[in-house]
C-alpha cells in the first residue's frame, strides 16, 4: 500500500469584474479600474445600469507617490482621473479610477452623457493640464487664460502670499484700533 498524497492543483478564483472592467472595494464603495480605452464605454454601461449623476470628477498627480497600491494588472501612471457616479434608483455610489499618463495626459470627455462635469473638466484641465477630448469649451476656469502652468502638478512650483502680521506694523500704528485688526498691547 502506498502512502502517496495526491495534491489537486486549484486555479485560482479569477478577481471580481463589472462590465468588463476591474472591480476593487474601498472605504465601503465599489470601485472601477478601466484603462483609458475602456473608459467611456465604461461609463456609457454604468449610465444604463441607472447611474444617472455625475456627482464628481477630478484627478490626482501621484509624482511624488509613484509606489501606491493598485491591484494586480493596474499599471501605475503619473496622472489618475477620479469619477464618482451616483445611482440615486439603488441609492449607491460608485467610483472610476483611470490611469492617465504623463508622456499623453489626455482622456475624453464625458460631457455628452453628463453635461454637469463641463466645469469639472475645465478644473481637473486648469489645475493638472489634462486635456479632455472633444470636450465643448476646454478653456481655463479658475486661472487666467494667460497663466502658465497647471498649479496642483507635483512640479508646480509653489507661490507664496505675503501675509501681514501684527509684528510687521510699523511702530505708529501700535496703540491703534481699526475695524479687523486686534488691539496691541502697548
Amino acid at each position: 500500500m502506498s502512502d502517496a498524497v495526491t495534491t489537486e492543483v486549484v486555479a485560482p478564483e479569477p478577481p471580481p469584474m463589472l462590465h468588463g472592467v476591474l472591480l476593487t472595494h474601498s472605504r465601503g464603495q465599489r470601485v472601477l479600474h478601466p484603462a483609458r480605452e475602456q473608459y467611456v464605454a465604461t461609463v456609457r454601461a454604468l449610465l444604463a445600469d441607472t447611474y444617472v449623476m455625475c456627482v464628481d470628477l477630478t484627478a490626482v498627480d501621484y509624482l511624488t507617490f509613484p509606489g501606491r497600491a493598485l491591484p494586480d494588472g493596474i499599471v501605475a501612471e503619473r496622472f489618475e482621473l477620479v469619477v464618482n457616479l451616483l445611482s440615486i434608483e439603488r441609492r449607491e455610489r460608485i467610483r472610476l479610477r483611470v490611469q492617465v499618463p504623463e508622456a499623453n495626459p489626455s482622456i475624453a470627455t464625458l460631457f455628452d452623457m453628463y453635461p454637469g462635469t463641463e466645469a469639472m473638466e475645465r478644473e481637473v484641465y486648469d489645475m493638472f493640464g489634462l486635456t479632455f477630448t472633444d470636450h465643448p469649451d476646454l478653456t481655463r476656469i479658475l486661472m487666467p487664460e494667460d497663466w502658465d502652468g497647471h498649479p496642483l502638478r507635483k512640479d508646480y512650483d509653489q507661490g507664496q502670499i505675503p501675509v501681514q502680521f501684527s509684528t510687521d506694523f510699523a511702530a505708529k500704528d501700535v496703540g491703534k484700533k481699526d475695524v479687523g485688526k486686534k488691539d496691541v498691547a502697548k
